[in-house]
């Protein structure tokens, strides 16, 4: 199946015991939602919440939004029963299943087969949903080119910082921030560069974990545009707040979109009319890879209701 583009400049996560929180979410400008069955719900809330995220979804309202479910990682005794209530009772509104703890190529591919399993019990088209892969520890960003190439169904690969911090056993309990007294520069970089280019060689989109301290704005806008100047596609968002900031340093400027837009143009006017495959656009050659680079900004652009102008 065609998994085609979804913006995610912002990924906000709702926790599924959480109806006044999940009511909330359907009017929030975030690109994509996904209701938590793992971290966000305590043990003995994931019956409940699997109801409330089979019910959220049912009920609709979503808007354009991607919709997501996080289950709980792979090697839970809740999996699969979440992959298996939120398919089977929701599985026609569900864009997305987010796996947590991803630690090898074998847990996409359990996820993977068990979703094709429960699609065709349901009568849903086979592939149909999708799979956004979390990078958390050491282990899983070792394996992150497997994990990566691990099933077509894949989409994205999220950084994971706070269970990283913790495998790795980062000095800090701050998540998201620098860890105190760090003078390496940012020291996340290499995670996060690993991510990019694991995603990037898979066709995917490569999304940054959330922050943390929900009233820090300057902290927020400070690691939002460092990984999209970085080239990750969104981060995700813990509070309603953090969305406006999120969304608009994932955002291109109207000038480059403009722009963007205008090469595409060229280009296809170039390859269709004139059958050439590089083009003067004022002085500037462009060719297919300026084609490329052009399709991601405009697509964002678009994502970010931008006008051409």
């Amino acid at each position: 199946m065609d998994r085609g583009y979804r913006p995610r400049r912002s990924c906000l996560a709702v926790p599924a015991s959480s109806s006044r929180f999940l009511a909330k979410a359907r009017d929030l400008p975030a690109d994509e939602v996904f209701l938590d069955l793992e971290d966000a719900v305590a043990p003995a809330a994931k019956d409940e919440a699997r109801e409330n995220a089979v019910a959220a979804l049912r009920a609709g309202g979503w808007g354009a939004k991607a919709v997501a479910v996080r289950v709980n990682d792979a090697t839970t005794p809740w999996a699969y029963q979440d992959v298996i209530s939120v398919v089977s009772g929701a599985g026609g509104a569900l864009d997305v299943l987010v796996l947590p703890k991803v630690t090898s190529a074998a847990h996409v591919s359990w996820l993977d087969l068990l979703l094709g399993q429960v699609e065709q019990a349901a009568g849903l088209a086979a592939g149909r949903i999708g799979i956004e892969a979390q990078i958390e520890d050491a282990a899983g960003l070792a394996a992150v080119e497997a994990i990566a190439a691990a099933s077509p169904r894949l989409e994205a690969l999220v950084f994971g910082p706070a269970d990283f911090m913790a495998s790795i056993g980062m000095r800090s309990l701050t998540v998201g921030a620098q860890p105190p007294g760090y003078a390496g520069g940012d020291a996340y970089h290499y995670a996060l560069m690993r991510i990019l280019v694991a995603a990037r060689a898979a066709g995917l989109q490569a999304i940054d974990g959330p922050y943390l301290r929900v009233h820090d704005a300057e902290g927020l806008r400070a690691a939002a545009a460092s990984a999209a100047a970085l080239g990750f596609d969104g981060k995700w968002v813990v509070h309603p707040a953090q969305i406006p900031e999120v969304n608009s340093a994932f955002s291109p400027s109207p000038g480059d979109y403009a722009r963007a837009v205008r090469i595409l143009d060229a280009y296809e006017r170039a390859t269709t009319a004139d059958r050439r495959g590089a083009v003067m656009l004022g002085d500037e050659m462009i060719d297919e890879a300026s084609r490329k680079m052009a399709q991601v900004v405009a697509a964002k652009g678009r994502a970010a209701g931008l006008d051409a102008g």
